[in-house]
C-alpha cells in the first residue's frame, strides 16, 4: 500500500508544461499556431497528421504532400502550471495563443489559419 501512495505522490509532482507551439512548413514557410495544456499531447497531433486526420485541412494537405520531414514543430512559449493548480489554465492558454497569432500572423499565404 505504501508503494501505491509513493507512486501517486510522484505523479502529482510531475511538472506539466503546456503552451503555444508552431508547426512550420519548411518548403513554403506557412505556419500553424496552436496551444496545448500539455506538450506531451504533441505526439497525438503528429499521429493525426501522419494518418490524415488533422482538423486543419490545408495543413493536412501539405503534410501529406510534402511529408513529415518538411515540417518543424517548435515550442514558442511554455506555460508552467503553479504548484497549487491541477492543470494549466485554459484562459491563460487562450491569451498566449492570441498573442502568438497576433505576432506571427499565420493567415492566407503566410499560414494555415483563416
Amino acid at each position: 500500500m505504501d508503494r501505491k501512495k509513493e507512486l501517486k505522490q510522484e505523479y502529482k509532482e510531475i511538472k506539466i508544461e503546456g503552451g503555444v507551439y508552431v508547426i512550420t512548413n519548411k518548403r513554403n514557410g506557412k505556419k500553424y499556431v496552436a496551444s496545448t495544456p500539455n506538450f506531451k499531447t504533441l505526439n497525438g497531433v503528429k499521429f493525426t497528421l501522419e494518418n490524415g486526420l488533422h482538423s486543419n485541412k490545408n495543413l493536412q494537405k501539405d503534410w501529406t504532400q510534402f511529408g513529415k520531414d518538411n515540417f518543424d514543430i517548435e515550442h514558442m512559449e511554455i506555460f508552467k502550471k503553479e504548484e497549487t493548480e491541477s492543470r494549466v489554465g485554459k484562459k491563460e492558454l487562450e491569451r498566449l495563443l492570441e498573442k502568438w497569432l497576433e505576432k506571427l500572423q499565420p493567415y492566407g499565404e503566410e499560414g494555415y489559419h483563416s
